[in-house]
């Protein structure tokens, strides 16, 4: 059953940024199909949902299964076939978001049926979120409603694909679109205009200061890097070599380590933008997305129990990002722990394997079977 819905969850191209409404309303069906209350929460965006289901009585204490619909696009060269048609090739089954993370919801849809026969003492609550590949967009707007949606919670499990092994801890960040508008001209009179791309040139030397002080700052030993870290990742400007630049963008991000607001490592960057006014600069700051680090202690009650259900004692810490940090700061326990490997991700041929997913499905049952009156 789990390969089955695998199939039907790669074949619905729910690529980051576009409206999810097909897979939210087939996973809606199966959920409501076996017994499960849905609940389908429209973000701002007017085209993309969050959904929250329920197996098992809601006014009590339960633990979430959290994961995102959403993929990044398929369109790098190497894939051997349909990047959004499941492939089969011994133990390994390919397409896009096979391990990131579709492996995940295909084992968590896949236990409904037996779930719902344990007749459930305390509730398991499916928690899809959209855009998450976008710097966690969607999941915001689930958290704010979880109130009025269950029972507080006793632990959330974010099945990002980790070996299916607990991670207890992970990076923060915020990424911002970076605008400078100047007056255009001929190459000729610089100074009848005002250069953008020259202007930005100080902004991004601000940036590369701020990222080398980041490097000797604070560091966690858990992370590679051990520091946290800022990166210029696009620059656009100019139309030919003899215009004056009218218009310069950049976008850069922080990863930030546990106890580093990363909103707070791109302030310098903002306050050097922002000078360029006095300049007679226009200028422009765009959030593209933040979120916190994630920092579960490793005596916690949830690492315990996923070490127990998976035989796996908790990693430290990886660096990559996940949503488990936003439910920690609303004051949920979480933690990282689902199949595949991180480094399958985000390229092509991607896959997942029958022996993870078969794993991953008896790691949600035994949760079950600990929950069941």
């Amino acid at each position: 059953m789990v390969e089955d819905i695998l199939g039907w969850l790669v074949a619905c191209p729910s690529v980051v940024g576009t409206p999810n409404g097909p897979i939210t309303q087939r996973i809606a069906d199966h959920c409501r199909a076996h017994g499960a209350t849905v609940r389908i929460l429209p973000g701002p965006e007017g085209d993309r949902a969050n959904l929250f289901a329920t197996l098992g009585p809601a006014e009590a204490p339960g633990y979430v299964l959290s994961g995102h619909t959403d993929v990044v696009p398929a369109d790098e060269s190497g894939w051997s076939a349909d990047p959004f048609v499941l492939r089969r090739d011994g133990d390994r089954l390919y397409g896009r978001g096979t391990t990131d993370m579709k492996g995940f919801l295909a084992c968590a849809l896949a236990a409904l049926p037996a779930l719902a026969a344990m007749d459930l003492k305390w509730p398991i609550h499916l928690a899809f979120s959209y855009d998450e590949e976008a710097g966690c967009r969607g999941v915001p707007h689930m958290i704010a409603a979880l109130p009025g949606l269950c029972r507080r919670p006793l632990g959330v499990v974010v099945g990002e694909p980790s070996g299916l092994q607990g991670v207890l801890a992970h990076k923060g960040k915020a990424a911002a679109r970076l605008e400078v508008t100047g007056v255009s001209g001929h190459s000729s009179r610089p100074d009848l205009g005002r250069n953008a791309v020259h202007a930005m040139t100080g902004v991004l030397a601000e940036a590369l200061a701020q990222g080398r002080a980041l490097e000797a700052g604070p560091s966690d030993a858990r992370f590679e890097p051990a520091t946290s870290s800022l990166q210029i990742g696009l620059v656009k400007g100019g139309r030919a070599l003899n215009v004056i630049p009218d218009h310069c963008s950049a976008e850069i991000e922080v990863r930030a380590i546990s106890g580093v607001s990363p909103r707070a490592l791109l302030e310098p960057v903002r306050r050097r933008l922002d000078a360029l006014a006095a300049d007679g600069f226009g200028t422009a700051w765009q959030e593209l997305s933040a979120y916190p680090a994630l920092a579960l202690d490793a005596d916690s009650a949830l690492a315990g129990l996923v070490a127990d259900l998976t035989g796996r004692a908790s990693r430290p810490a990886v660096s990559y990002g996940t949503e488990a940090g936003l439910f920690q700061e609303a004051g949920l326990e979480a933690i990282i722990c689902g199949p595949g490997d991180i480094a399958r991700a985000h390229r092509p041929d991607e896959y997942i394997t029958r022996g993870e997913l078969d794993a991953c499905l008896a790691m949600i049952l035994s949760l079950g079977e600990r929950l069941r009156a």
